[in-house]
Formats: structure tokens, sequence, C-alpha cells
């Protein structure tokens, strides 16, 4: 008897200390079958190994399998080929997550838990990570799916985890919609970037400036720009076009973002206006403000325009 083919199969590899064990403890935690460190000339084997008396013949679960630089005969460019030819010739439809991280973090992370680099026992920290990002090319070029973890906590990465896999199989789109200020820098990951530094800006209006997009009188500011109307019609439209083909293309995860100087006003009114379009449509998204507590402040504002 062999074994059913499993509906969703994901490599989970990347830099060490990005994250793979958060990751695979939490699709476990989901109900997916995991196997770490797996060598992968025995993926073959695994895939189509009977099952125990003690699973039901129609079991399915999504498997995932860890692979790192430690992984035994560990071989990059051998790696892709591999998962290539059971797709090829086998028809496993095998996707392939890497879980990338800045040097700088990854030092930061291997100094504060006192490990020592997989790669670099009797060196610093650096070299080994170094080296394994040269190591891992072929796969970061291959896989179908990036998560940077250079900001995310375990916790936040185990949440966009299981946004991105929960329910049945790779799960459906999951819509984030967020604000942020261009000052402190453009978000990690965000698929669609809209800059709204164009609406004339509350943050001149001294009876405003304490406020942020979410009261009213600040919305009410934002809404009479003559240019606000049709530019979000034609933002709304947009989005409402790309959307269904995002998932159509089976994209698990879409992030709209929305950008003002300081994150506080024009960007967090945009976001939750569009967020409740996208709602009216019968779309689920989430919404953050990344920036709205931070202080304003007249120098990152630029001179005021008068309208």
């Amino acid at each position: 008897m062999t074994r059913r083919r499993p509906k969703n199969i994901l490599l989970v590899t990347g830099m060490s200390g990005a994250g793979k064990s958060t990751v695979l403890r939490t699709l476990e935690d989901m109900g997916w079958e995991i196997a770490d460190n797996l060598p992968v000339t025995l993926l073959n084997r695994l895939l189509e190994t009977a099952p125990s008396e003690s699973l039901e013949e129609d079991d399915d679960r999504p498997l995932a399998f860890g692979i790192g630089s430690q992984t035994r005969g560990f071989d990059a460019e051998s790696i892709v080929r591999r998962i290539a030819k059971l797709r090829e010739e086998r028809g496993y439809d095998i996707g392939t997550l890497f879980l990338d991280c800045a040097g700088s973090e990854l030092e930061r992370r291997y100094s504060e838990t006192r490990r020592r680099h997989p790669l670099a026992q009797d060196r610093p920290a650096a070299d080994g990570i170094a080296r394994e990002r040269e190591l891992l090319t072929p796969l970061r070029s291959w896989s179908n799916r990036l998560i940077d973890t250079t900001d995310l906590s375990s916790n936040g990465l185990a949440q966009l985890i299981r946004d991105t896999f929960g329910g049945h199989g790779l799960g459906e789109t999951t819509l984030s919609v967020l604000s942020f200020g261009y000052s402190r820098g453009l978000p990690r990951g965000a698929d669609l970037v809209f800059d709204m530094r164009f609406l004339r800006n509350p943050h001149w209006d001294e009876a405003l400036r304490p406020g942020t997009g979410l009261d009213a009188d600040v919305s009410a500011y934002v809404m009479a720009d003559p240019a606000y109307n049709d530019a979000m019609a034609q933002i709304e439209s947009l989005l409402l076009l790309l959307i269904p083909r995002y998932q159509a293309e089976g994209k698990a995860y879409v992030t709209i973002a929305f950008g003002c100087t300081g994150g506080r006003h024009r960007s967090v009114h945009v976001a939750e206006r569009v967020a409740a379009r996208l709602r009216s449509a019968g779309f689920s998204p989430t919404v953050a403000h990344r920036d709205l507590k931070t202080a304003p402040q007249d120098s990152l504002e630029g001179v005021p325009v008068t309208i």
C-alpha cells in the first residue's frame, strides 16, 4: 500500500538563525507533517513510505521538510536539481520557502544566545554568515517564497506563517493594509506601495497636528483635498482589479502599504478607508499602523504647501 500523495509539500531553508525552527514548529502546530534536516537523498523514500497503522489511509496532510547548510551532504545546486526532478518527473508540487536575514541582525542573535555559527566554530560569526550566504545562493534564487526575518520577532514570524499557510494546504490569500511614514523607511515585504504625500498635510494645521488619521476632523481635512476623490477612486479600482489576480496566481500573502511623511495622518486615514472598501467588496484585510504613535516633528515634514 502506497502513501497518498500530500497535497502540498514545502521545503523550508535559509540562513542559520533566520527562524527555520520557528517556522517548522509553527507548521507542526497547524497540523503539518514535519521532517527536519532530512538528507535530500531520502526525500523520495519519505514520499513513498506506506503510512503506519495508526494513520488513516487518506492522510494527506501538508508536508514540510527543513534543510540547512548543516544537513548531511548539503549541496544547494544538487538540491535544486533533485527538487526540480521530483516536480517534473514525479509530478510533486514542491514549494520552497527561503528565510533570509540581515547579517548584522544574525550576528546580534548569535551574540545574544552565545551560540556558535555552524560554519564558523572557531571564527567570528560574521565569517560563517558570509560563507553560508554564498552556499545558499542557488536555493535563494530557486525559492518561490522568501521571508526576511530581520525585523520579525519569533512571535511575529509565527503569526506570519499562520496567516500565510493557515487552513487547508497553502491557505487563501491573506490581505494586510499598512500605513507608514517615509521618515522611518519603507516597510519590508510590502507588495504594493502608494505614496500619499501629494495630499495636503494636516500636520501644518496646529489644531489637527496632535491628532491622527483616525480622527474625524483630520480625515475631513484630507478628504477636502481637490485630488482626493479621483485619486482614491483610481487606487481602489486598481486594487479591486489586482487582488483577484493575485489570488488566481496562488499568492498567499499580499501587503498593501500607504505612506506619508510621518505616518500619522494621511496614510492612516487612507489605509482605513481602503480597508473598509475592500471589506465591502468581500475581502477580509487586517489593518496595521506602523508609525501611528511617533511624535510629530516639523523638520521631517518639509515646507508646507498652500493649495
